[in-house]
């Protein structure tokens, strides 16, 4: 959670589909007659530069570096390379980029040809992201893909020749599905594995297609009980693997974890561009959280209008930068460093609900560290190092007895089950926090920022 104030992304939202998927709540249109995409390419220039305007205040001195940039969507593979390129070429006249900058694009295996992935190449792609869903072509028709597994596999095929990194992802906790299934069926796609899969438990999401059929009867997704077994299979096969787990979904080697999926979780900054966009952004001090028009014809008028296409631009009150840091950072394995907790928002958790938390099997202490000290062995100190703080009343919280002087720091972290009740986890938290002293929330906030 140690994120650099300077490190920053870029999201590149592409609305449109081939189909819209009936579990499917992302911000995502079909349009059988096409779209004009010299036009959305000119607005997608012209929001990038509103943005770096935006954030260029005489009073911001640090310089942002663009270590990673996502196209995501919808279905970005549907975007000509050139329009990628000429999208990438205007953020690196916008902002330095990193020499090894993660530029990952999504793409469905229905929309795979090798010549388009050769130009997305030539573009600047370093990394796709496949949907791949499922493995098994009788899921496919259900999840509403339009590929198939040959198709699929293939796919697969020409991104292991054509990017350096390449990830897919599979949905699991189908109807119907179970712990057997599930295990034969991953055992396949680690198999086809690189370096990075993203792993997700079927959600029923209000408005979709799905949440009409569940809410009639007609679809039963698995109960809790076998949707824990199917995460704890999931955890267990991806481990032998070599994947880990980094993040709930998410499972990679040491090293390939997604730098910009990294980079929401750890709660950095970055633009979101495009229809439907979010993005957290820091300007004059303040993290401001942005959400652009999600339908793409409108938002597209509004940048022609306005320079910018977003209806809602809201600066946080440090409490909701608090719930947010936690409710992302939780969702890691490397949890939330409280001292950083402190500095950006001015509360820190309760002893008593950390503990609580703790006795139920959800969270874990990390252990307190030494900041500068490389040979500090914290785990093994941490009783030692819950005494400091001499003239410090013990009931206030750790974290103000043992960091302000800036020697300490605490991390906290989720356990596998307390990430499958994530919201849960957070709410106790957030519920018992504790604000710390002002003057030093307000002096260490200004260094965040």
């Amino acid at each position: 959670m140690s994120t650099p104030g300077t490190a920053f992304g870029v999201y590149i939202h592409w609305p449109f589909c081939a189909q819209k998927c009936p579990y499917c709540d992302f911000n995502s249109h079909v349009r059988f007659g096409g779209w004009d995409e010299e036009r959305f390419l000119a607005a997608y220039l012209r929001e990038l530069d509103w943005v770096a305007q935006k954030i260029s205040a005489p009073s911001h001195t640090a310089i942002r570096t663009v270590s990673s940039i996502f196209f995501g969507g919808g279905t970005p593979s549907l975007m000509k390379p050139q329009t990628v390129g000429a999208i990438l070429d205007r953020i690196a006249r916008l902002w330095p980029v990193t020499r090894d900058a993660e530029i990952t694009l999504e793409a469905n295996p229905g929309s795979v040809e090798a010549g388009r992935f050769k130009g997305y190449r030539a573009a600047g792609v370093n990394r796709v992201s496949m949907g791949l869903q499922s493995l098994r072509d009788s899921e496919l028709k259900k999840l509403g893909r339009i590929h198939t597994v040959e198709e699929a596999k293939a796919a697969l095929a020409i991104a292991r020749d054509t990017f350096e990194r390449y990830s897919f992802d599979l949905i699991y906790a189908r109807p119907g599905q179970t712990p057997e299934q599930w295990r034969e069926e991953l055992a396949e796609a680690l198999d086809l594995a690189g370096d990075h899969v993203s792993l997700y438990q079927l959600t029923i999401e209000p408005d979709t297609p799905y949440a009409a059929l569940h809410a009639a009867g007609k679809l039963i997704v698995p109960d809790e009980e076998i949707a824990l077994a199917l995460y704890e299979v999931t955890q267990e096969m991806t481990a032998a693997k070599g994947l880990a787990a980094y993040e709930i979904s998410n499972h990679a080697r040491p090293g390939a974890e997604s730098r910009h999926n990294q980079l929401y979780w750890r709660y950095g900054e970055y633009a979101g561009i495009g229809p439907g966009a979010h993005g957290r952004l820091v300007a004059d001090g303040v993290r401001t959280a942005t959400v652009a028009e999600r339908n793409p014809e409108q938002w597209a008028s509004c940048v022609e209008d306005r320079g910018h296409g977003y209806t809602e631009i809201t600066p946080l009150a440090p409490a909701e930068e608090a719930d947010e840091m936690l409710l992302m950072g939780l969702r890691l394995a490397e949890g939330v460093d409280l001292s950083r907790l402190e500095r950006l928002a001015g509360v820190a958790p309760s002893e008593a609900a950390i503990e609580g938390l703790v006795d139920l099997g959800l969270l874990q202490r990390v252990g307190l560290a030494r900041d500068d000290s490389a040979t500090w062995r914290g785990n093994e100190l941490d009783e030692i190092a819950m005494c400091l703080g001499p003239g410090v009343p013990p009931e206030q919280p750790l974290a103000a007895r043992t960091r302000w002087a800036g020697t300490f720091r605490e991390t906290i972290r989720a356990t596998p089950r307390g990430r499958f009740v994530l919201n849960a986890v957070v709410a106790e938290l957030a519920a018992s926090f504790a604000t710390v002293t002002p003057e030093l929330f307000m002096d260490n906030r200004r260094a965040e920022h």
